[in-house]
């Protein structure tokens, strides 16, 4: 498959800039809502049938250059003998966190085919309904961002569980930090298998590292999933959210295109980063709550600062909010089509 987005992960010359939303698929979409309100999150990730219709509706809905696969970085937790939960109004919960050398040494490398068969059905089944229109994207964490989760239990505001492990214990730690490598490893190379033509790496909570802790507790790992993936040769999107600061340490790390948010200005990110990588981003989220004009002006803004240089991909900073209005959102590709179309 040879499309506009695909272009753009390879610094090729495109026609117009590709542009694909993170949670594209989600609650801002009444049809994902109806869905929603009759089955659990969990349920709508475990069933490939729902999986897959979820992950069709923003492409025919906006018009994006690209699907990414309707699921979530926990997923192969429980495969690793973790008890997950999406608890209501709390997000992911999980019931055993992991604290000590003895909670690693529990914990098991996964089979995909075993532990996590509805996603790769799921990808077989949406690949199947794309048809070649446009390209799917299959997605993990990356390692520090799931020992972040597994860690803390949910979401965190100052990681203190998980720094804590890192400082005191980092022999421990780079022990889990491999392990979740493995899986990681193992989960993204059964998503290209079914079909998927791109693949992303969340690192969302990385930015509360310093550039040192990056470089020494983080990269590593990142590295050592994206040196693995290289022998598919298949396009790695590498993303961070509050990562500024890591930019150098995170291309070095490794990827195709670096996805950068909007704490950064996008040519300024990729002055810092260098013409050999393509660049994701960057609009701010809640940019898609102002009137129409002004999502234009800030799409333009953003275009201009790319330059039409070859290896650029229109994207948000970080995922669609739930309230954000439908409509605006087709504004907001539809001016990345206009203003970046050439001919």
């Amino acid at each position: 498959m040879e499309s506009q987005f695909l272009k753009a992960c390879r610094r090729k010359n495109k026609n117009y800039t590709p542009v694909w939303l993170m949670r594209q698929a989600g609650r801002y979409m009444k049809e994902y809502r109806e869905i929603r309100d009759k089955y659990s999150f969990l349920t709508m990730c475990k069933t490939p049938e729902l999986a897959a219709e979820v992950t069709l509706q923003p492409v025919k809905k906006l018009g994006v250059d690209a699907a990414i696969i309707f699921a979530d970085i926990l997923l192969p937790l429980e495969g690793m003998g973790i008890k997950l939960e999406f608890a209501k109004d709390e997000g992911p919960v999980i019931r055993n966190p992991v604290r000590n050398r003895s909670d690693i040494d529990s914990l098991h490398l996964i089979e995909p085919e075993r532990d996590v068969p509805f996603l790769i059905d799921a990808i077989k089944i949406t690949c199947r309904e794309l048809n070649g229109k446009v390209p799917l994207i299959g997605f993990s964490g990356a390692p520090f961002t799931i020992a972040s989760y597994i860690i803390e239990g949910g979401h965190s505001k100052n990681y203190i569980q998980t720094k804590s492990l890192m400082y005191n214990n980092p022999s421990s730690w780079h022990v889990l930090m491999d392990k979740i490598a493995r899986v990681v490893i193992s989960y993204l190379e059964a998503q290209i298998k079914a079909g998927a033509h791109a693949i992303q790496l969340f690192d969302s909570w990385v930015g509360c590292l310093s550039p040192s802790d990056y470089k020494i507790f983080a990269a590593p790992y990142s590295k050592q999933i994206i040196d693995a993936l290289k022998p598919y040769n298949i396009s790695i999107i590498h993303f961070g959210t509050g990562s500024s600061n890591l930019l150098e340490l995170m291309r070095d790390a490794g990827g195709d295109v670096i996805g950068v948010d909007w704490r950064i200005e996008l040519d300024v990110a990729w002055k810092r980063l260098g013409s050999d990588v393509a660049i994701q981003g960057n609009l701010d989220p809640v940019v898609l709550f102002a009137r129409p004009e002004e999502i234009e002006k800030r799409v333009r803004d953003i275009l201009n600062r790319a330059g039409g240089r070859p290896g650029h991909i229109f994207n948000l900073g970080h995922g669609i909010l739930p309230q954000t209005p439908v409509e605006n959102v087709i504004t907001l590709v539809e001016a990345v089509h206009k203003y970046s179309r050439i001919g």
